[in-house]
């Protein structure tokens, strides 16, 4: 179980740097919305567990990925200035965690929302890079921003 842990953070670093890259996020998507699982860590008051819903950094994993309960869904791109400043806050306010880059037997890593933002502007600014950003002047905003909101 030990290696598995380190493969899921391992995998979670690459979703950072690739999205970080390419911009772009995937998700999959159905007529009916968009692929969700459950927490495999994380509970509710309730011991239940949280709804996640998955996002991949490259199409072809979220591709492998939609079969079973998912063959009807498809991978759908975003904009990575839209998955952080709408999704990953629309999700942490939803109470939903975000699941990032989970292999075909739908394991993957999960992370809060405000969590993940704050790690991907980390590697935007250590890469150097801007974003297009509606809601905040920019990364460093999103980032006090975000940072007075989880405190």
């Amino acid at each position: 179980m030990f290696k598995n842990h380190i493969d899921i953070k391992l995998k979670h670093e690459k979703f950072i740097k690739e999205v970080c890259e390419t911009e772009i996020v995937f998700a999959l998507k159905s007529k009916n919305g968009f692929a969700t699982s459950y927490s495999n860590e994380f509970e509710d008051e309730d011991g239940e567990p949280i709804e996640i819903i998955c996002f991949w950094s490259k199409e072809i994993m979220a591709k492998i990925c939609a079969k079973n309960e998912w063959d009807d869904y498809h991978p759908a791109a975003i904009n990575l200035s839209d998955f952080l400043e709408n999704w990953c806050i629309g999700m942490h306010n939803d109470g939903l965690l975000v699941g990032t880059n989970f292999d075909q037997n739908l394991f993957g890593y999960e992370s809060e929302g405000y969590n993940l933002i704050l790690e991907i502007i980390t590697e935007l600014k250590k890469t150097k890079k801007e974003l297009d950003l509606k809601k905040f002047e920019n990364i460093e905003d999103f980032e006090n921003q975000t940072k007075k909101t989880i405190r």
